[in-house]
Parts: structure tokens; sequence; C-alpha cells
């Protein structure tokens, strides 16, 4: 779909190497205001976005936002939640996938397959069923899309953290191993041609899902990326929540210089 040029490249390393550290430094990283992340990542327009961190092998709990954690639309990195749901909701019936959802939720997550997350969507119970397992899950501030648009189900940087660490972590959560376990495989094996985003971060290894929409009554795009990436011998939660991209390839461009310089700042901290 989309590769990394590199003319974008070096427009990430300009930034993290001149503009993103002035422009950080006048922010508290927890609260660091909009206006100075957007500078620091190069927004234009009507461009938004947020982003949240948390490093695994740090001392803190709560995660790094930067920006305002607002809602944002989700895209297709609610699939995750979807799977997340639906393996939970298999285990409180003390079942197994059964061998089409799991051939649809392997698709979902590889491929972002639209028909597959459609048919689990409506398999947990649409909305309801999403909030319900959230619950479960520890979000607070992500609602459930209206009728058969999970697209447009509404989330904060800073849950999307909430949904990794109930996959990555190693404390206790909803999830069992076996369901963690499936979900950060799923999200290693992500298609070629969709392996930008919060990738852009990592040094080594990497798991991640994105989430891509050209929203009709303006043309302007919301562009999504979570996942946990390794830099510098530390893993890294990692959501990236944006709208209003003139197009999709400047929605991923925002969205990876958003992550590394997100990134790149906690590590200084």
């Amino acid at each position: 779909m989309l590769n990394r040029t590199l003319s974008v490249l070096a427009t990430v390393v300009t930034l993290l190497a001149g503009a993103a550290p002035a422009a950080m430094a006048a922010g508290t990283g927890t609260g660091t205001t909009t206006a100075d992340f957007r500078t620091a990542v190069g927004a234009r327009g009507a461009a938004r976005v947020t982003a949240a961190v948390l490093d695994l092998d740090g001392t803190g709990r709560d995660p790094v936002v930067y920006g305002d954690d607002t809602p944002y639309d989700t895209a297709s990195i609610v699939k995750v939640d979807i799977l997340a749901a639906l393996l939970l909701h298999a285990r409180d019936h003390h079942r197994d996938l059964t061998a089409r959802e799991s051939a649809q939720a392997d698709v979902m997550i590889r491929d972002s397959d639209n028909t597959a997350a459609s048919a689990l969507w409506r398999a947990i119970g649409r909305a309801p069923g999403l909030d319900s397992a959230n619950r479960r899950l520890g979000l607070t501030s992500t609602t459930g899309g209206p009728d058969g648009r999970w697209g447009l189900t509404r989330t904060t940087a800073g849950d999307q953290i909430r949904l990794l660490r109930a996959i990555f972590d190693t404390g206790g959560t909803a999830l069992d191993a076996p369901s963690r376990n499936r979900i950060r495989t799923l999200m290693t094996q992500i298609a070629a041609d969709q392996s930008w985003g919060v990738s852009a971060a990592a040094d080594s290894g990497w798991a991640l899902k994105n989430g891509w929409l050209m929203r009709t009554a303006t043309g302007l795009w919301d562009i999504n990326s979570v996942g946990r990436v390794t830099a510098g011998g530390h893993h890294y939660l990692v959501a990236v929540l944006s709208d209003g991209s003139a197009s999709m390839p400047d929605g991923v461009q925002l969205v990876e210089r958003a992550a590394r310089t997100a990134v790149t700042t906690t590590a200084t901290r």
C-alpha cells in the first residue's frame, strides 16, 4: 500500500534532531500541550494528533501522553479490541474459537479484513458487547460504534495503552495467557504493506495494528497506529491517534513522526 521513502525518513530525522526536542521541552510529557506537540511533529492544517507511550521496563505504570488525550474514531485499530472481546466471550462460555472464527480473526488482524471484522463484531454483540469487554479490560474512555459501524468506535490514546497493557503486560489481566499470546503473535504478522506506523519508532522488534479511514464529508483522513516497539533495549507500548490529514500518506507520515518523537522523548525523561 505505502512504502516509506528516503524523503520521509529525512523529514523524520530532521524533526527528531532539530525541532522536536526543543518544542517538547516546553511541555511536561504528561499534559504536554497540544500546540507544542503539533509543532514538534509538524502537524499541518486541520490535522490533530495525540500520542501515548508506556515504558514497560520503566518504573511508572501510567503512560506519558503527548497532546490532548481526547477521543478519536478508531478506524481499524478497533479490530484488536474486537478480537480481545471475542476471546473473552469464548472463555466465558468455556470454549475455543470455532474454525471459522479463528480464520476470521487471523485475516482481520493480519490483513485488516473488513468482512471478517463485521462478522466478529456481530459475534461479540456489537457495541454493547465491546463496551462490556472493555470494562473488564480496564478501558474507561472507549465507546463502541453505532450499529455495524465498528470503525466509528471512539477511543483515546490513553485507553489504547490500557488495551495494550491487557495484551502485552506481564501482570494480571482479564485475558488469559493463550489469548494474549494469540493477539501478540498476530500483531507481529501484519501484511507487509501495512507495517507502517508505530514501527517507525522501533530499532528492532515491533507488533502493531493500524487504522485508516477517509471521511466522506470532508475528504480528510483518520490515521491511527497502536502496538509495542523495542527501542534502545526498552519495550514501549505506543498509541498514536490522528485525524484531519489531507491524504493518507500525509497521515501516515504524521503518525510515524509522532511515534518517533514520543518514544524518543519518553526515553530521555
